[in-house]
């Protein structure tokens, strides 16, 4: 008979590869309406502003969907964060929005950001997410 700590390593494992394949899946969906997308904002009249919003809201589905692989595959808080702050930015995008909604999503947009800066330890990102792109982690013998 299997143990119980037997059963949750198997359980933990089966769960670890359907959200790698669900991750997969979303990532192919990204591919699929990137490519559908760009045919068909390609098609349309430039000289219009909704042709520009459609283009933003599109970009902001794909990153939707991009940091949604991240966030299933990394397990970071931070990537979670970041989710959810595309998602805001996407809500605010839309031209039926009341005055309640506006106030309603830059309120949590800053209480992500507060949340960001002010409850997440150093220990809950990943290795190298805290120094900006380019730059050496301090330490590592590079002078500026």
């Amino acid at each position: 008979m299997l143990s119980e700590t037997k059963i949750k390593k198997i359980y933990s494992r089966t769960v670890r590869w359907l959200e790698k394949i669900i991750a997969l899946a979303v990532l192919l969906g990204v591919v699929v309406a990137a490519v559908l997308g760009g045919v068909k904002l390609a098609g349309l009249d430039w000289s219009h502003t909704e042709t520009f919003y459609d283009l933003i809201y599109r970009v902001l589905l794909l990153v939707i969907g991009l940091e949604l692989v991240r966030m299933l595959v990394t397990h970071s808080l931070a990537a979670v964060l970041e989710l959810l702050a595309f998602v805001i930015a996407r809500k605010m995008l839309k031209p039926d929005l009341t005055s309640l909604d506006i106030i309603l999503s830059v309120i949590a947009f800053a209480a992500l950001l507060a949340g960001r800066k002010y409850l997440m330890s150093p220990s809950c990102y990943q290795p190298n997410e805290l120094e900006p792109e380019g730059e050496p982690p301090p330490g590592d013998g590079a002078r500026a």
